[in-house]
């Protein structure tokens, strides 16, 4: 479902632990927060506050991956 970027907690470089906030998305009223699937370092994050995104997605980019 296409979404929108409503908040970004992180920047290329913070260093990240399994389950910290990411950023937050709202599609149809709802607001839905993306949490770190591990630990680990940003290399990128794609989107801002403002961005219209879809399903899959790239959001953020791990450093070592």
């Amino acid at each position: 479902m296409p979404s929108l970027v409503v908040t970004v907690a992180v920047r290329p470089g913070d260093v990240v632990t399994k389950g910290q906030k990411l950023l937050s998305l709202e599609a149809m009223k709802m607001e839905t927060t993306v949490y770190a699937e591990r630990d680990g370092k940003l290399a990128e994050v794609l989107v801002t506050p403002g961005t219209p995104v879809e399903a899959q997605e790239l959001l953020a980019r791990y450093a070592d991956a």
